[in-house]
């Protein structure tokens, strides 16, 4: 074997010894019937079944990764491989690394990332729970499709190949099996080539329960896309809220509304008030998420957002948030007037809740953007520096 082969196939383990040397074996012999120059490693997330002696009885590379999870033990693996495109699979039996070939067809034409697909490819009677097969991996997958765009249509399949640099870029973190859909989510934001190939799934050769908890992780997946998709976290429910309390506030104004036997007076007028306030709180935490993630390393830069930056500045937030307390005050103002036109006695509150409301609103919004600015300010002190490490941003 060379020093740098083409191909190294990853298996993540933990107490996989009735299958592992299954797949081991298979996954040589398409190596050496091929003509694939590869080496195959076992990432053993502390296995005290014996994997590790199989393994390395049968001439694989064992890894051991001490940080446990799913992710974790890939990580591991694939910073030990040498070779220049990498494939992972499971080391439970359910993928037939067989069937490898096409795969590493697909990186050899240029393409970063190459997904298995079993909606495609089959699933075999058994090999997966009808929760997972037509709930879990359906509306996660069309989650994911949905907030980021991408065009895989099987978002957890265990079988799938890199290039091992542009998975590098991806600077993955998760530990657990969100860690499948972060390389998805990410790769598909970084503009990556990602390609698909049929994937027949079988069931699996253990006695014991899968390591997968179903709702435990399923949970998991949904949280990790939503956090990694600030605009339908954050912006687009925090753009909603807003256009519906204007609207619904400059339609009440004026004076009571009526729909069929349905009136709309103050009272409504309030709740549209917090549901612009609520509004704006989230389209803040939106820009606030995104930037910390690009600061971090979790997203990658967003062109818009550097646009944005180049526009709206400390001193523009500033100059929106005084004009909205200067407009506060001036209904305050009015309010206190008509008050003290009345000897400052009891008032109707169907009347002066219709300057009291806007004015509160204009206060509390105000300072929310001088807030807001200034903290945003901050945060671009740290974008302008660049990210960790010194390297340009």
């Amino acid at each position: 074997m060379s020093a740098a082969p083409e191909l190294s196939i990853v298996m993540p383990c933990l107490n996989e010894a009735e299958t592992l040397a299954t797949c081991i074996e298979k996954a040589q012999r398409a190596l050496a019937r091929h003509g694939i120059e590869g080496e195959v490693i076992v990432a053993d997330n502390g296995s005290t079944d014996g994997s590790r002696e199989i393994a390395a009885r049968l001439g694989a590379r064992v890894v051991p990764v001490a940080e446990r999870g799913y992710g974790a033990a890939l990580q591991g693996g694939i910073a030990a491989a040498r070779g220049r495109y990498v494939l992972i699979g499971d080391a439970d039996d359910s993928y037939d690394f067989a069937g490898l070939v096409p795969f590493v067809e697909k990186l050899r034409e240029g393409y970063d990332l190459v997904m298995g697909n079993r909606f495609q490819g089959g699933i075999l009677p058994g090999a997966m729970p009808p929760l997972h097969r037509y709930l879990g991996n359906p509306i996660l997958t069309a989650v994911g499709r949905l907030l980021f765009r991408s065009p895989c249509g099987d978002f957890h399949c265990g079988l799938r190949a890199f290039r091992k640099d542009a998975n590098g870029r991806l600077e993955l973190q998760t530990t657990g099996m969100e860690f499948a859909s972060e390389m998805v989510v990410k790769a598909t934001l970084l503009g990556q080539r990602i390609a698909e190939v049929p994937t027949t799934l079988s069931p699996d050769g253990r006695s014991r329960r899968p390591h997968l908890r179903s709702w435990r992780d399923g949970f998991r997946h949904l949280r990790f896309l939503l956090l990694f998709s600030p605009r339908w976290l954050f912006l687009y429910p925090g753009v909603a809220m807003m256009a519906v309390g204007l609207l619904a506030m400059l339609w009440i104004l004026p004076g009571p509304r009526r729909v069929g036997g349905v009136a709309f007076d103050v009272n409504t007028l309030l709740y549209a008030a917090a549901a612009i306030f609520t509004g704006f709180q989230s389209v803040v935490f939106a820009v606030f998420t995104k930037i910390y993630a690009v600061n971090e390393g979790l997203l990658p830069e967003d062109r818009r957002l550097n646009t944005l930056f180049r526009y709206v500045k400390l001193e523009t937030g500033l100059a929106a948030g005084v004009l909205l307390v200067v407009g506060g005050l001036a209904a305050t103002l009015w309010a206190l007037g008509d008050w003290g036109e009345r000897s400052f006695g009891a008032l109707d509150p169907r009347a002066t809740l219709r300057i009291v409301v806007p004015a509160v609103l204009g206060l509390t919004l105000g300072v929310q953007v001088v807030l807001s600015s200034f903290f945003l300010s901050v945060l671009g002190l740290r974008r302008r520096r660049g990210p960790p490490g010194g390297a340009p941003p």
